[in-house]
């Protein structure tokens, strides 16, 4: 057999080290290109051709397109995140008092809260006047 034989001992530790740091830094850039594909559609202050143009910049010339995208578009990019997080997060609690009844604010109907109050005194978390005082609050 005239070929070479690779063992273990033959694949120096530095390009070993040096794979890894390019399949690192490979998939670092998917994920950038990733990020900045989703930003540019999740920025509603950019038209139709706005995003149609970054998108082909990016994607037809990805290194200058990414860059480019970083440097002119990248102060916002965090703001646009929190923005999203933000309207997830109020999305969210909307669901949470819709399904836990408490859509209106005072944590249900008024009969509702008052059994609870009336529960709460019953088992002596709230004194007489305490009971009072929020059985007037939610009956007004």
């Amino acid at each position: 057999m005239g070929g070479h034989v690779y063992l273990a001992y033959d694949y120096p530790v530095l390009g070993a080290f040096w794979t890894a740091m390019w399949v690192f830094l490979w998939v670092l850039w998917i994920f950038l290109l990733f990020r900045i594909v989703v930003d540019i559609f999740r920025d509603d202050s950019m038209s139709g051709w706005a995003k149609t143009g970054w998108l082909l910049f990016v994607l037809l010339l990805p290194f200058l397109g990414v860059f480019v995208y970083v440097i002119a578009r990248g102060t916002g990019m965090g703001r646009r995140e929190q923005h999203h997080v933000d309207q997830q997060q109020k999305a969210f609690d909307n669901y949470i008092r819709k399904t836990a009844g408490t859509e209106g604010g005072g944590g249900g109907s008024q009969a509702d809260q008052l059994t609870r109050l009336s529960q709460l005194r019953a088992d002596g978390t709230l004194s007489e006047e305490e009971f009072q005082k929020a059985k007037q609050k939610v009956l007004s």
